[in-house]
């Protein structure tokens, strides 16, 4: 399959997915209520900690069938590797799984603060979430081994498919069965148990035909693979504690109805990244194929293109979420009450994702090179600052609080520690990064969104909502005048087609 072609399908899937979501949700909070779908902002909270125990086992695995499709290893020892991490895996789900069921009278009862659901049905529903969890869990290391052998089209298709009836067929069971969480959560129950069937049979498809030799459990094929394995989980580790902290502590000193709030105003906010991830799935195997080439200045004039084509994506619609926040929310959502709630939480944490979206960009640079060091230890006082700024504003101002530390310590990331990396593997590079390709987009993409609300806004959803997207259209295009290299191809552009037009 074409390289080309498993990229599209890949972020086909993902962005669908992302879309269905978003799509999905007023219709759950309609059905649902605020209360009842914290318990979904908490299950997908736990099922992001919950995947830590993963360990880098799952890359591994998908980096292990990949050297059997290139020649490195052959089929024994990938059947023996894939034998001994189902164990773990099994192990790991029914340990894993076991202490949490143990201890959902306890999650229910201590740790959430339940208000009007019954704190029974609420155990009830921790304890299929759970379960959930465990399939998908396992799911995950068959899903590894297509990956590995490129089917990324066959896991695009049945992504988008599993996707469709996890969101959107569970609106009939509300409508006809009942949308208690208690109904929402034995139905993705069903769609998991097919799922892991489904991919599990495709993996095994998929594997060479059985071989001489017993393909039974054994420590040697995991020793072989530990320590590609363990670098993966300390990164791992470090992104779950960066996006998962302020989730987990909210949890538990939030109301189940006040968490609602605040998972929705989060999920708004991560549209920021969410934009840019296909560019930057591009654009690092570039650069370090440009640096194994020994060509530096090429490598850096792309960096600072996709420096201006991220904040072309991010920085326009940051602006409008943080200074339109309550008016998107109610748009979307249709909950005035809801929207005036959330709408600081929006501004807050739209703001540091914006920086983060910015900020990442010296990793993609310390990544073609090879050279980590100076990015884990960065990454490390994120986490260092991060904590107890979330600790500290969580305890005093609730969810806004989390929303005041996630956008400060992103911003004195931005502010501090981009120049130390820039000094180190681009020196003389960061004020022009600066000065040239983030600054003016981002100023006048905050200007204009700052000015349209000002305007004169509709009291109809629907003719609110098409004039939010004529604004965001408005300031994509104002923003883009601050982009030096898309007025250098404008400009090369317009010479072209009038040398055409004389010839």
């Amino acid at each position: 399959m074409p390289l080309s072609q498993n990229i599209v399908a890949n972020y086909a899937s993902q962005i669908y997915l992302a879309l269905i979501g978003i799509v999905m949700l007023p219709f759950y909070i309609r059905y649902m209520g605020v209360e009842a779908y914290g318990l979904v902002g908490f299950f997908a909270m736990l099922q992001a900690w919950f995947l830590l125990l993963d360990m880098g086992l799952t890359p591994t695995m998908a980096r292990e069938t990949a050297r059997f499709q290139g020649g490195a290893t052959d089929a024994l020892s990938l059947r023996l590797l894939l034998r001994s991490l189902e164990a773990v895996f099994l192990a790991v789900a029914v340990l894993g799984g076991a202490c949490l069921i143990l201890g959902a009278d306890l999650i229910a009862g201590r740790w959430l603060k339940v208000e009007h659901l019954p704190k029974g049905e609420v155990a009830n529903a921790i304890a299929l979430m759970v379960m959930v969890m465990a399939l998908r869990w396992m799911s995950e290391l068959y899903r590894s081994v297509i990956a590995g052998f490129e089917r990324m089209v066959w896991l695009g298709v049945f992504g988008v498919a599993v996707g469709t009836v996890r969101f959107v067929l569970v609106i009939p069971l509300f409508v006809w069965v009942g949308s208690g969480i208690t109904e929402f959560f034995l139905f993705q129950l069903c769609v998991s148990m097919v799922e892991a069937l489904l991919l599990t049979s495709k993996a095994y498809a998929l594997l060479p035909p059985r071989v001489a030799g017993a393909a039974r459990w054994s420590w040697q094929p995991l020793r072989s693979v530990m320590g590609f394995s363990l670098t993966m989980a300390f990164a791992s580790v470090v992104w779950v504690s960066v996006s998962q902290s302020d989730k987990l502590l909210l949890s538990g000193l939030l109301s189940l109805a006040d968490y609602g709030w605040f998972s929705i105003a989060s999920l708004a906010a991560s549209g920021v990244l969410l934009l840019t991830s296909p560019i930057i799935a591009a654009l690092i195997p570039r650069l370090s194929a440009l640096h194994a080439q020994g060509d530096d200045d090429r490598l850096l004039l792309l960096y600072r293109k996709a420096t201006q084509w991220v904040g072309l994506l991010a920085w326009p619609i940051c602006a409008v979420l943080a200074w339109q926040a309550e008016r998107v929310l109610w748009i979307w959502t249709g909950d005035a009450r809801l929207a005036a709630q959330a709408a600081p939480i929006l501004c807050l944490y739209a703001l540091g994702n914006g920086a983060m979206a910015l900020a990442a960009f010296p990793y993609y640079l310390q990544f073609a090179k090879g050279d980590l060091r100076l990015h884990l230890l960065g990454t490390g006082l994120f986490v260092l600052a991060l904590l107890p700024c979330l600790i500290w504003g969580v305890d005093l101002y609730g969810a806004v609080g989390a929303g005041w530390a996630w956008l400060s310590v992103n911003v004195l990331y931005f502010a501090l520690w981009i120049p130390v990396a820039h000094a180190r593997h681009a020196p003389g590079l960061h004020l022009r990064w600066l000065l040239r390709d983030v600054a003016p987009v981002a100023v006048l993409a905050f200007a204009s969104a700052l000015a349209s609300r000002w305007l004169p806004w509709p009291e109809d959803r629907t003719m609110a909502g098409l004039q939010l997207l004529a604004v965001s259209g408005a300031v994509l295009m104002i923003a883009a005048m601050g982009s030096p290299w898309l007025r250098l191809t404008l400009t090369n552009f317009r010479q072209h087609e009038q040398l055409e037009w004389q010839g």
